[in-house]
């Protein structure tokens, strides 16, 4: 849809805005001096888990996250709530609530206030403002030929979520998804600045091959990613290849993509399903040069963080995109 309506809208040409809308980045940036720029973003979303405390959580490192792929550094945040009054407890709201807080004092960021209407459904996100050096940004058109991409959480959480909804998610896999889903990628978007990255993403509603295919447009760039090193929660793997429990955005982000992907014959259903599973708070997608590897490693090591390898980027001779096996 954005792609259709963002050409239809006003183009602002202020000279300090660094980072607009048009190039689908995960946040606007704004020039305040030659050293310092704002970066700025809004997220929210209806509830995809029971407990208010974890939705809370994840909201609010879902929100956080997009100042983080810029390479920023969250300063505050102000809430953002549609309830449905007399239908949910308030006791439910305030717990939402102080989960939030929670990962933002995790994150050293000050929840400044904000704003609450009542709604007949419930949702909740964070307004979020960061600093960036000018000079030091991770963007969608940062990649560059012979770098290394790599992914830092798992995927699979849309595809655990869904199942959820349904009450067949397998025993244990609720608990392993919001896990996923609460850690903060701030250690790994300080790794890719210390490994000298310029291009940075966070994989959400998207799944990874709409966010990938955002980069690969961007940079200019063809992304060779291999299915067989994607991390993926063992859960969503196997709801993945049951063949139940689709959800539309699963279906939507797929069919959006396919014609700039180069799906190699070896490519089953299952794994499709998997790179185009919407993500909730998913991990980063960054390109690191080879000679920065080390760097990259160590830094997510220190910082007890996991991180794999899924592929490279290549001159654009085809398609954005070529999965593989």
């Amino acid at each position: 849809m954005l792609d259709r309506l963002l050409p239809q809208l006003p183009k602002t040409d202020h000279p300090n805005l660094i980072v607009g809308p048009s190039s689908l980045d995960d946040a606007g940036v704004f020039r305040l001096s030659d050293t310092l720029a704002l970066v700025q973003t809004v997220d929210f979303f209806t509830p995809i888990v029971d407990d208010p405390a974890d939705y809370g959580r994840i909201a609010a490192a879902n929100s956080l996250s997009d100042v983080y792929a810029m390479g920023g550094t969250p300063i505050t945040a102000l809430n953002i709530v549609a309830f449905p009054d007399g239908t949910i407890p308030e006791e439910a709201l305030a717990e939402l609530l102080v989960g939030a807080a929670e990962i933002c004092e995790l994150a050293g960021v000050a929840v400044a206030g904000g704003h609450t209407v009542s709604d007949q459904e419930l949702k909740f996100g964070l307004s979020v403002t960061g600093t960036v050096h000018p000079d030091k940004l991770l963007t969608n058109s940062g990649l560059r030929p012979g770098q290394l991409l790599f992914l830092t959480k798992p995927l699979g959480t849309g595809l655990i979520s869904n199942a959820m909804m349904n009450d067949a998610a397998p025993a244990g896999s609720v608990e392993a998804m919001i896990e996923v889903m609460v850690r903060l990628n701030r250690a790994a978007s300080e790794a890719a600045l210390a490994a000298q990255a310029t291009g940075a993403t966070d994989i959400t509603g998207f799944g990874l091959l709409g966010h990938a295919r955002e980069m690969a447009k961007a940079s200019g760039v063809q992304l060779l990613i291999e299915a067989s090193k994607l991390p993926v929660l063992d859960a969503a793997r196997t709801i993945a290849e049951s063949g139940s429990y689709y959800s539309g955005g699963e279906r939507r982000n797929l069919s959006f993509v396919e014609r700039d992907v180069t799906f190699d014959d070896s490519i089953d259903e299952a794994t499709k399903r998997i790179v185009s599973d919407p993500q909730t708070s998913g991990g980063l997608l960054i390109g690191i040069s080879p000679e920065h590897e080390s760097t990259f490693r160590e830094k997510m090591d220190e910082a007890g963080e996991e991180v794999w390898m899924v592929g490279q980027v290549e001159p654009l001779t085809g398609t954005s995109i070529h999965l593989k096996r």
